[in-house]
C-alpha cells in the first residue's frame, strides 16, 4: 500500500505512528517469507479474545492439541527485539522530522519575505526570489519523498530481521508440542479459542533469551 503523501512537514510525524505495530506482520512458522507490508497499515488486533489472552494468567496447554495460535502484535510490542526495532524507527522519524521542519521553515520565511517586499523589490529581484522559492519547494518535496522511501526500507529491513529471528523459535515450540498448525490470531478469523492454546508468551520468552545469547566467536583463519 502506498504511504500517505506528505504535503507539509507535519505529515512526517506519521513515520512515528508506524513504529508501534511495525513487526506484527510476521508469518506463521513454515510459511515462505513475503515482502513486509508498510507498518502504518497494519491492522489492529481483534477487540475480542483470544487476542487479549496473551496477557492473561497462563493456562496449561491442552493435552493432545495439535493446533495453537500466537498473538504477533503482543510479541512485537513486548519482546526485546520488537522494542529495539521500534526504537530505531522512532529515532529515524525524529531525525527526518527535524530535517523537514527546517526546510519548511526556510521556505515559509522566503515566501513571507517575498510577500512583505511589496513594491520595494525590483522586477529582477522579485523574479530571482520566485525562482529560489520554487527551487526550495521542489527540494522540500523531494526530501519528503526520500524520507518516505527510507522509512519504508528501514521498516522492511527490520521486519525481515524480526521474521528471521522469530520463525525458527515458532518452529521449535511447535515441534516440541507436536503441533500440526500454528495460527496468527490477526489473520485466522477465529472468534473463540481456548487460551491454553496461546503460545505467544512462551515464544516471546525464547525470543528474548535467544537475543541475549552472545554470538559465537569468529573463526580465525
Amino acid at each position: 500500500m502506498k504511504l500517505l503523501k506528505m504535503m507539509i512537514v507535519i505529515a512526517a510525524l506519521g513515520l512515528v505512528l508506524s513504529a508501534g505495530p511495525a513487526f506484527a506482520q510476521t508469518p506463521p512458522a513454515g510459511a515462505q517469507p513475503t515482502t513486509p507490508t508498510p507498518a502504518a497499515t497494519t491492522p489492529a488486533s481483534p477487540a475480542q479474545p483470544p487476542a487479549a489472552s496473551a496477557a492473561q494468567a497462563p493456562r496449561p496447554f491442552p493435552e493432545g492439541a495439535k493446533i495453537a495460535y500466537i498473538d504477533l502484535q503482543f510479541i512485537a510490542s513486548n519482546s526485546s527485539e520488537g522494542k529495539a526495532a521500534t526504537s530505531k524507527i522512532q529515532e529515524f522519524a525524529k531525525k527526518k522530522t527535524a530535517e523537514l521542519e527546517g526546510k519548511t521553515k526556510a521556505l515559509e520565511a522566503a515566501r513571507n519575505k517575498l510577500l512583505q517586499g511589496g513594491t520595494v523589490l525590483s522586477d529582477q529581484a522579485r523574479t530571482q526570489m520566485e525562482k529560489d522559492i520554487d527551487k526550495m519547494s521542489r527540494e522540500l518535496q523531494f526530501a519528503q519523498q526520500d524520507a518516505q522511501a527510507e522509512q519504508q526500507q528501514l521498516t522492511q529491513e527490520l521486519q525481515s530481521d524480526f521474521q528471521t529471528r522469530l520463525n525458527p523459535i515458532i518452529d521449535q515450540v511447535a515441534k516440541e508440542k507436536g503441533l500440526h498448525l500454528v495460527l496468527s490470531i490477526a489473520d485466522s478469523g477465529a472468534v473463540w479459542a481456548d487460551v491454553g492454546l496461546n503460545i505467544s508468551a512462551e515464544v516471546m520468552k525464547r525470543l528474548d533469551a535467544a537475543g541475549k545469547t552472545p554470538a559465537p566467536p569468529a573463526v580465525k583463519k
